[in-house]
């Protein structure tokens, strides 16, 4: 298995390509903090996930990559927050990726709890 063909990392790259499209119209000013910082955490999701998978014969490291996966994911959900207040996204789309977004959470922490099912070790 590919790492690309994990769920938790597919629904993660759908969620980062939407907050990549909905930032492109965040006012210019917010370039070097907001969007800059949302698209960061949402696409180190994948990343990380991609890193975890790849060292899943190690099952610390696994662990600790995918708690730093979820760390990231929920960055993502706090940048959207302050993306609601500033009023450049709508409740309905804040609530529809943050959806999403905690999907990808519980994805994640079944890979944590369920590291054999990935190939990982036991920590015996």
């Amino acid at each position: 298995m590919r790492f690309q063909d994990l769920l938790a990392y597919k629904k993660g790259f759908i969620v980062a390509m939407e907050i990549f499209e909905l930032t492109k119209n965040f006012p210019k000013e917010e370039i070097y903090s907001l969007t800059d910082q949302i698209r960061r955490s949402s696409r180190s999701v994948t990343i990380t996930i991609a890193e975890a998978y790849r060292k899943r014969e190690y099952p610390k490291y696994f662990h600790s990559k995918l708690t730093d996966a979820d760390s990231e994911n929920s960055e993502t959900q706090g940048w959207l927050e302050y993306a609601l207040a500033c009023k450049y996204i709508s409740q309905e789309i804040h609530d529809s990726i943050l959806e999403k977004s905690k999907e990808v959470g519980k994805l994640i922490n079944f890979m944590i709890l369920n590291p054999g099912k990935f190939g990982s070790k036991s920590e015996n």
